[in-house]
């Protein structure tokens, strides 16, 4: 006999609704964005998919509404440029998947027994992408207009906070600085990983040509390349003056 998913997990569903402060039109839509590729391995009579393809569609909805957002909010104060990188502060993997353990959705995310006794609903890329995925359903089941309310609520206490992706972008600076100084770009390498498999720390080394740099780690691989930049960075302002000052002499010259 054919289980019927939607009435077996209909106390999740509802949950869902109460975080999101909606009422679903499809509860389908729903019931898919939180199911991770590796409940189906579990459950082969699951008949709506994984959430892969939703995550997909979320990335693109979520990055139009925090433009939309920034837009709204500093759209007179900043560049392009620097509205990109605020964004990208806003959205990080990390960001997100905190913001899913702060509304609960980590409990509610479908998982195989394997992925969930590794902790799987506490893995940063997990988390995030289920909250890609169900905000592409409230795009889909309710709208433009209700997603951007949702995520003008979620995203309230950050959007106050957003110029600091101006300042904690520290790849994309040092890559400006050794390419005006010296012509080349970094580039990173994982030395490192310690620590079980939801809860890891990334070690990282960042090189000019062959000369280490600086070495970071981080909780993610990004977070530990952003920490070597600010330590390369930090090096390099100590030995050869700031970027501005670099420009500075090359433009009296």
């Amino acid at each position: 006999m054919e289980k019927d998913y939607l009435t077996l997990y209909q106390d999740r569903l509802r949950k869902l609704a109460k975080i999101l402060g909606l009422r679903p039109k499809n509860e389908v839509l729903y019931l898919q964005a939180l199911a991770h590729r590796s409940f189906l391995g579990d459950h082969p009579d699951w008949p709506y998919g994984d959430n892969e393809r939703l995550e997909f569609l979320g990335d693109a909805v979520l990055s139009a509404v925090i433009s939309h957002l920034l837009f709204e909010r500093y759209g007179q104060e900043f560049r392009e440029g620097e509205l990109t990188k605020m964004r990208a502060w806003l959205v990080n993997e990390e960001r997100l998947a905190k913001m899913a353990e702060r509304i609960g959705l980590a409990e509610l995310v479908l998982l195989s027994e394997g992925e969930r006794r590794t902790e799987g609903h506490r893995k940063h890329s997990i988390l995030a992408g289920t909250l890609e995925a169900v905000f592409a359903a409230v795009y889909l089941d309710q709208g433009y207009e209700r997603l951007f309310a949702l995520l003008k609520r979620l995203f309230s206490r950050l959007l106050p906070h957003a110029p600091r992706g101006l300042l904690s972008d520290h790849k994309t600076v040092l890559q400006e600085y050794t390419q005006a100084v010296f012509k080349q770009a970094p580039a990173y390498e994982i030395i490192k990983e310690t620590g079980p498999e939801h809860a890891k720390t990334f070690w990282v080394v960042v090189k000019l040509g062959k000369e280490v740099l600086a070495q970071g780690r981080g909780r993610s691989k990004k977070a530990a390349e952003q920490d070597a930049a600010q330590k390369a960075l930090k090096i390099l302002e100590e030995k050869y003056g700031r970027l501005e000052d670099q420009r500075g002499k090359k433009s009296r010259r």
